[in-house]
């Protein structure tokens, strides 16, 4: 898979979930989010545990979980992350 394929599904995938929320509950748009991401990686080649690993954490719009979750996934040094929403940006950076 060429890079610029997997940032575009990258944007594509982080630009939809915000237009998800608006009509569902926290836990069905991640059930969602999270299936959409994982059908799109998987039609590009990928697969969790195969060839990619793909680290869920929720911060529900906790400071003190997001900054958790953060240094947990920033020590893993992963090659992608993905964050969405303002605490999670702000807890990565």
């Amino acid at each position: 898979m060429r890079r610029r394929e997997f940032m575009t599904l990258l944007g594509g995938a982080a630009a939809a979930w915000p237009l998800a929320a608006h009509a569902q509950q926290p836990e069905p748009i991640r059930q969602a989010s999270v299936a959409a991401f994982r059908q799109a990686l998987q039609q590009l080649g990928w697969s969790d545990g195969r060839n990619v690993r793909i680290d869920i954490g929720w911060g529900e719009d906790d400071v003190d979980r997001e900054r958790k979750h953060a240094v947990e996934l920033i020590a893993l040094a992963p090659d992608i992350m993905l964050a969405s929403g303002t605490l999670s940006l702000a807890a990565v950076q």
